[in-house]
């Protein structure tokens, strides 16, 4: 039997931030407890809404479901507005016009500001409320129930090793046990054999999946001669947001190399559920990828690289007591463009070593994928080693193994770059010196994004002899 969901978008993202509090407060059982539904560290728009609407589904099923968005120093309000304008802007056109009995809002800080702020909980809100309710958390550690979207493994594990348990980087107190996930990343076998929600396929978007395990699950709305009203408006709503990561990440479709059955599917499904009126897809698709492509506008250079940032850690059997950290960061800007906004090819670099350092990084890896002028898209590759020995060696692997399946070229600017500034930028951004090695390059198959990159990556650490 289908399940009709009772809740517009914000009246369900209301009623999951209480039932987290009334959790943390102790008022319900354990088994009354919520199921906290996790993206990924980068916090994109397709982790984002890949939690938001498997939540709003999924709390028909008897436990409620509380959408969690993996920010350990951005509280939900003004600053997520301003890190992520592109989901403001998802958001924003998924909800307007209001459904019945609810105010508009618009896109200023302060109203997207106090919309964020009353309806979505990041990581660092989940901390300040448990420092609310223990004063003294010295020991203090709570367990919750997890579902992870758009990845498959949470950073930190048990001290045991146990399959499907762990916490999150900045929740370190609240032991997380991970009874499902739907990803589209490669599986890093941390997931506990036999649980009941495991997908993990390749799709252009983790939303597609998402939509797709919905529907087969018969969570999603199937009766839409039974809905109501509010039913209705609020499947509009919730089909409009679904569709905004499977078009952005797979370029309205257009893109060959990362379209799969699954987001057509998606889009198939989710098109007739749409507002007509006031929603189609090529205007989804064209306000939310201006809003992305204008995001790094108004943030510093740090808050570029930790903007869509992922992290792993690996071994070497050339020195298997030593942990490599790699952190791979991703921008949709020129690397170029983010020189500039740091004023000098090395105040970008001492950049990179600062935000490096803090994460006790060995590589760094900065990825950028843009389109120029004429809409021609590019992609860019920088890394660096900041150890002198295993991560260098690591990167020469990486070359190795992986340079011709990239098609790694010497850097170039693009037409219209000023020829000094392009100068000292491979001049400061190359260096074969064993002290902080480091490469740009224009890899020729732009097919190839972190998603495939970051495991040729990892491999080149664990192979290395």
């Amino acid at each position: 039997m289908a399940n009709h969901p009772q809740h517009t978008l914000f009246r369900f993202l209301k009623s999951a931030i209480q039932a987290h509090r009334r959790f943390l407060s102790g008022a319900v059982t354990r088994a009354e407890a919520p199921i906290y539904v996790i993206g990924n560290p980068s916090a994109d728009l397709d982790s984002v809404i890949s939690a938001v609407i498997y939540s709003y589904f999924a709390n028909n099923t008897g436990r409620h479901h509380v959408p969690l968005i993996n920010l350990p120093t951005i509280p939900s309000g003004p600053e997520l507005r301003r890190l992520r304008p592109e989901f403001v802007k998802a958001l924003w056109l998924s909800t307007h016009p209001p459904a019945q009995d609810e105010q508009p809002w618009d896109e200023t800080p302060e109203s997207a500001g106090a919309i964020l702020h009353d309806h979505f909980l990041t990581v660092a809100d989940f901390s300040a409320h448990l420092k609310e309710i223990v004063k003294d958390n010295e020991g203090y550690r709570i367990n919750a129930d997890a579902v992870l979207v758009d990845w498959n493994a949470l950073p930190i594990g048990t001290p045991d090793g146990q399959k499907g348990k762990g916490s999150l980087d900045g929740l370190e107190t609240v032991d997380f046990n991970v009874i499902g996930c739907i990803d589209h990343h490669q599986d890093d076998g941390f997931l506990r054999p036999g649980i009941d929600l495991k997908v993990i396929e390749k799709s252009g978007s983790c939303a597609s999946l998402v939509t797709q395990t919905l529907n087969k699950r018969g969570l999603w709305l199937q009766d839409a001669a039974a809905a109501n009203n509010l039913q209705m408006a609020a499947e509009e709503q919730i089909a409009s947001l679904a569709m905004t990561p499977t078009l952005i990440d797979t370029a309205n479709l257009t893109a060959k190399d990362k379209v799969t059955q699954f987001d057509l599917q998606a889009v198939d499904f989710l098109s007739p559920k749409l507002n007509k009126g006031t929603a189609d897809e090529d205007k989804l698709y064209a306000q939310v990828l201006e809003a992305k492509q204008n995001s790094l506008d108004l943030l510093t250079v740090d808050e570029i690289l930790d903007r869509d940032y992922k992290q792993w850690t690996e071994t070497s059997p050339r020195e298997p007591e030593k942990l490599l950290n790699i952190g791979f960061c991703s921008m949709v800007k020129s690397i170029s463009w983010v020189v500039r906004k740091a004023e000098s090819p090395q105040a970008f670099l001492q950049a990179v070593y600062k935000f490096a350092a803090k994460r006790e990084l060995g590589i760094v890896v900065v990825m950028a994928a843009f389109s120029s002028n004429d809409d021609r898209f590019h992609r860019e590759l920088f890394v660096c080693a900041l150890d002198e020995s295993l991560a260098v060696g690591a990167l020469k692997n990486f070359v190795e193994q992986s340079g011709s399946k990239l098609g790694l070229e010497e850097w170039s600017p693009l037409d219209g770059d000023e020829e000094v500034l392009s100068k000292v930028i491979k001049d400061t951004l190359n260096s074969d010196d064993t002290h902080k090695w480091r490469h740009i390059w224009k890899p020729a198959d732009i097919t190839k994004s972190r998603k495939q990159v970051a495991p040729m990556m990892r491999e080149a650490i664990t192979t290395l002899e």
